[in-house]
């Protein structure tokens, strides 16, 4: 079973370089994606959100859509609800 942290780490990188830290003593992650162009994103992670893999699936593709939507990409409706998942960056 892969790790939740490197299953976010598969997804984003090569394109970012990802970090994470220990930020708070309720086991919450701080994620920090970094780009060529700085830091693209924080998130903290809670606990729950890294323990549980559909928790896991909707913040990754909720940070890719974000993501997305920064760089300028179209983003699909269906795509924010849910029924996809965007392509690997």
């Amino acid at each position: 079973m892969t790790s939740p942290f490197q299953k976010i780490s598969d997804v984003f990188r090569p394109r970012y370089n990802v970090n994470f830290s220990i930020e708070k003593p309720d086991g919450s992650i701080l994620l920090t994606l970094t780009g060529a162009e700085g830091v693209a994103v924080k998130r903290y992670i809670s606990t729950d959100q890294w323990r549980d893999q559909q928790q896991l699936q909707r913040l990754i593709t909720s940070l890719q859509v974000s993501l997305a939507i920064e760089r300028g990409d179209q983003v699909s409706s269906r795509m924010v609800r849910g029924g996809l998942h965007p392509a690997p960056l």
